[in-house]
């Protein structure tokens, strides 16, 4: 499988999904996101709301204290931070599988 981003592990967990990634202060109503991959800068308290039904979380910023990387253990989905580029690189509809026991997104 082709690697699209790496970052740091920050919760397990494997899974394959549709991207939605939320730019800037792109708001989204609840619910919206369904089980897609949420791509975002980093994961800031006011964005809680988006990720709840989320199938994995990824940031470009962030470490494994991050509040991206707390939330996601919560909620026991997959997490990777620190990607530096996943927002970039990665865009709406893509079909990814994200594994966060290697901090790896593949195509």
């Amino acid at each position: 499988m082709e690697v699209l981003a790496r970052g740091k592990g920050a919760s397990k967990g494997r899974v394959r999904g549709r991207v939605r990634v939320l730019r800037g202060d792109t708001l989204v109503a609840h619910g919206v996101i369904g089980s897609a991959i949420v791509v975002l800068r980093f994961l800031s308290p006011f964005k809680i709301p988006y990720v709840l039904d989320a199938a994995a979380i990824v940031t470009d910023y962030g470490g494994m204290a991050s509040h991206g990387a707390i939330v996601a253990r919560e909620l026991g989905i997959p997490c990777i931070v620190d990607t530096k580029d996943a927002t970039e690189v990665l865009s709406d509809g893509m079909e990814v599988v994200v594994d966060g026991d290697r901090g790896l997104v593949y195509r």
